[in-house]
């Protein structure tokens, strides 16, 4: 296992001192004879991303040719031709071609890289990024990415720099009078720092996942002991992260499943709850059912106290017609009738009371001749008591006196 190279550079539509404009890096990268001359056995690219490198270029040439930048007077001008428009980044892994070709398990760290890079870089252009293509007719195994910045005032490709985009806020903060050797060291001293750090990003988010060293031997003079020691370090780092990746997984799995129970937990309690609270509103209507059930029951009892007797039952049903919704047509109907009832009452209690009053006359009457019958006896037995010369001598029988029995008063006041 090696070290991470991830490059980046950006370019004009006119060709640099070394040749190199964009479209120079469009025929590279398609592979066209003219700018293929360092390949001994050119191979179209490989789409990984995004779109072909043809469409790239007619995205770019189109855009260019049409972006405008504001000048003094209010006025736009075109964006020069030497102005940086189209930003590249290459990255290649530390494996031959042929290397993963012929070993299944570096063609699988091969692609992991990969696609750990284009998400990388994703993360870093967003919707600028237009194409990432792999070259496989080179030695080693490497990926190009092509951004343009549409959005960019100007189409500025700079503003993905971020060694100048650094550089060049210190150069802007002149504001003290700094001297320029002394603002031109900072600024440079900046521009390193920002490049350190946009590879220390990649290395976060590529390299250390996939094993690689942050820098190679040579730059910073190891020996091959130290070197082969970096490795060994690299690969081992590589594993914790693995490891510590799959306890994430595991962890976030857990807290998962957690979540799923206790929602479950949660739904069910919140069942158990809506159906005691449908329970206690069910036992609070029953309740209020029985209160008034109950209310009704007294009233009822009330009604059968009220309403006991002959005379009662005439109420009650006087009472119930007057209760009624159609009481009043009931009782212009039927009053006649019911009054010939009230009548038919009173009549049925003056003879029930005229025969208590004739058989309490007729036992006084009794009584009166059982007194008489024994006033007689007593005065017989004297006049024979009288008349009999043994009559001192002989106790007589004495006749049988009758029974007093003690009657009830049955006088009572006629109802009226």
């Amino acid at each position: 296992m090696g070290y991470q190279f991830v490059h980046l550079e950006s370019f004009a539509r006119k060709p640099d001192a070394k040749g190199r404009g964009t479209d120079f890096i469009f025929s590279e990268a398609s592979r066209r004879p003219e700018a293929s001359i360092h390949v001994e056995k050119p191979l179209p690219p490989v789409v990984v991303y995004g779109v072909g490198v043809e469409v790239v270029q007619e995205i770019h040439d189109t855009a260019a040719a049409a972006a405008t930048i504001p000048v003094k007077g209010g006025h736009v001008r075109k964006v020069a031709k030497d102005k940086k428009t189209l930003h590249t980044v290459v990255a290649s892994y530390p494996a031959t071609i042929d290397e993963i070709r012929g070993d299944p398990a570096k063609r699988a760290d091969a692609e992991e890289w990969e696609k750990r890079t284009i998400g990388w870089l994703r993360s870093q252009y967003g919707d600028d990024l237009k194409s990432v293509i792999r070259h496989e007719d080179e030695a080693f195994f490497h990926i190009h990415a092509y951004i343009v910045p549409l959005d960019e005032p100007g189409m500025s490709a700079l503003k993905y720099h971020p060694g100048t985009m650094a550089k060049r806020a210190v150069m802007d903060s002149d504001k003290d009078g700094e001297d320029k050797k002394t603002l031109s060291k900072r600024a440079d001293a900046a521009y390193k720092q920002a490049m350190r750090e946009w590879q220390d990003s990649y290395h976060e988010a590529v390299g250390v996942p996939c094993g690689l060293a942050r820098l190679g031997p040579k730059r910073r003079r190891l020996s091959r002991d130290e070197w082969q020691r970096e490795k060994v370090q690299a690969k081992s780092l590589q594993k914790v992260v693995q490891r510590a990746k799959a306890v994430k997984a595991d962890g976030e799995a857990y807290i998962d499943r957690t979540k799923t129970d206790a929602a479950k937990i949660a739904a069910d309690a919140a069942r158990t709850q809506e159906a005691a609270r449908k329970a206690a509103a069910a036992a609070l209507a029953a309740q209020d059912r029985a209160r008034q059930e109950q209310e009704q029951a007294r009233a009822s009892m009330a009604d059968a106290e009220k309403y006991s007797g002959w005379a009662g039952r005439l109420r009650a049903v006087w009472d119930g017609f007057r209760k009624s919704k159609l009481a009043d047509r009931i009782r212009s109907e039927l009053k006649g009738e019911i009054d010939r009832w009230h009548d038919t009452a009173k009549e049925a209690e003056r003879k029930r009371l005229e025969a208590e009053r004739k058989l309490y006359e007729a036992e006084q009457q009794a009584r009166a001749a059982k007194d008489e019958a024994f006033k007689a006896g007593i005065e017989r037995d004297r006049l024979r008591s009288i008349l009999s010369p043994a009559a001192e001598s002989i106790a007589p029988e004495p006749s049988p006196s009758p029974k007093l029995e003690l009657k009830p008063n049955f006088k009572r006041k006629e109802k009226s």
